[in-house]
This record gives C-alpha cells, sequence and structure tokens, in this order.
C-alpha cells in the first residue's frame, strides 16, 4: 500500500500520457475540440458579427469568452467516451490487479481532460488575436480568466466521468455532453439577454453560463468583475464538488 502511495503521481503521469497519446492520434477529438471551435469564431465574427449588436466596437472581444465554454464542452465529451471505452474493454481491471494506485487510471483521464482543453483553449484565444481581439487585462485578471476556465473544465469533466462509467452504450456515454454544448446558446455569450423574449431571458441570466461568460468578459476587458466573478465560482465550485463525490462513488462501486 505505501509503494503504491508513493509511486501515486507517478503512476498518474503514466496514464497521463497513455491518454494524450490517444488524443494524438485521433483526428475527430482535434477537429472537434480545436478546428471546429475556431472555424464557429471565424463564422460568427465574420458572417454574422456585422448583424448582432452588443455595444463593443469588435464583436470577437464579445464572443470568444462563449466560444471557449463551447469548446471545453465538446472536449469533454471525449473523456466519457475513453472512459466508456476503458470499462468495457477491461483494462481497468487489468490496471486494477497491477501494483499501482487504483485511482491512477481514473485521474489520468481527469488530468487530460485539463491539459487538452487547455491547449485547445489557447490555440483558440491565439485565433482570436489573429482575428483583432485585443485585451487590456493584466496578467492577474488573465490568471483569473485561467483559474475560471479550469474549475469549468474540472466540473465538466467529473460530470463526464459520471457518464462514462455509466453509460450502457457509446451513444450514451456522450449523448451527456449536448445540453451541456446547446447552452451557452441560450445565455449571453452570443447576443446580449435584453434582446430575448421574457421567459428565454429569465432562464439565460439564471442559468451558470452566462455568469461565468460575463465574469470573463469583464476580466478580458479590463473592467470590474464584482459580484459576477463570486457567482461564477460559485457555480463552478458547486458543480465540481457535487460532480466529484457522485463520481468517485460510482467509481468505486465499479471497481469494487
Amino acid at each position: 500500500m505505501e509503494m503504491t502511495r508513493k509511486y501515486f503521481f507517478s503512476d498518474m503521469g503514466v496514464m497521463l500520457g497513455r491518454s494524450m497519446r490517444h488524443i494524438a492520434r485521433s483526428m475527430d477529438t482535434i477537429i472537434t475540440v480545436t478546428i471546429t471551435p475556431v472555424a464557429m469564431l471565424l463564422l460568427f465574427v465574420y458572417v454574422l458579427g456585422g448583424a448582432i449588436e452588443t455595444g463593443t466596437d469588435h464583436y470577437v472581444n464579445y464572443l470568444l469568452p462563449g466560444i471557449l465554454l463551447i469548446a471545453i464542452a465538446s472536449g469533454i465529451s471525449y473523456t466519457a467516451y475513453r472512459l466508456y471505452m476503458d470499462m468495457r474493454s477491461g483494462i481497468f481491471e487489468r490496471f486494477h490487479s497491477m501494483p499501482i494506485a487504483r485511482s491512477a487510471a481514473l485521474w489520468g483521464h481527469v488530468l487530460t481532460s485539463l491539459v487538452s482543453n487547455a491547449i485547445s483553449v489557447t490555440i483558440i484565444i491565439l485565433a482570436a488575436l489573429l482575428m483583432g481581439f485585443r485585451s487590456p487585462a493584466g496578467v492577474v485578471s488573465w490568471l483569473a480568466v485561467a483559474g475560471i476556465l479550469a474549475l469549468f473544465t474540472l466540473a465538466l469533466t467529473w460530470i463526464a466521468v459520471i457518464a462514462g462509467l455509466s453509460a450502457q452504450s457509446v451513444d450514451g456515454a456522450g449523448a451527456f455532453s449536448y445540453p451541456l454544448i446547446f447552452l451557452p446558446f441560450i445565455s449571453s455569450a452570443f447576443v446580449p439577454t435584453d434582446t430575448m423574449p421574457r421567459a428565454v431571458r429569465i432562464f439565460a441570466e439564471n442559468q451558470p453560463v452566462t455568469s461565468i461568460v460575463e465574469a470573463i468578459r469583464a476580466l478580458l476587458s479590463g473592467q470590474a468583475a464584482g459580484s459576477g466573478i463570486w457567482s461564477a465560482l460559485a457555480w463552478c465550485l458547486g458543480i465540481l464538488i457535487g460532480a466529484y463525490l457522485l463520481a468517485m462513488r460510482v467509481y468505486k462501486r465499479k471497481a469494487a
């Protein structure tokens, strides 16, 4: 037991490398988590952006936070898929029969989601800079944005873990992500909520994506985030803690 605890981080590193190699060899994953969000950025800025009134000079500045959240929501569906395939192939049982930390395989998938989404988000921000995105934000504000995006990624990833461990089919493992991908479209990610019908506006203004988008947008524009940043953190941490506890409960039952 002491030996497995001692080598927990090295075991987890091996699992991280294994999952990252799977991503690097999956063109479908690369297209979905990187190329598609960049294509959406191009579409909304250069085709639809001229018809959308947001009160900003450059629509890409308004749009970028929402595109980042959609990219993360798209990426975590592959975490559920890879977990489901590992469970079905019996590789988890094989890992558990070896002298490695039992949770290392699971944490390898979680860290893979965090690293791969960080790479995807970086590429999308670089594309936005080429399209004219500019931010007066300082180092602290950028670190705050990175922290919110990391928490958002972890929160959705642990939801993906639940789906991957519980799914009865490949389609079921990925289906949970569709509402998460669609949620930014009913928020302030693309247009201000005051243009929406009353019932839709009430939902949009009180769902987590709007709070997170508004906090990131304020930080990147150099404005005071105010209470918005605490609302965004509360949503991320609340979902993260709830999903983590449920995911670990499911994992222990499956691994028993």
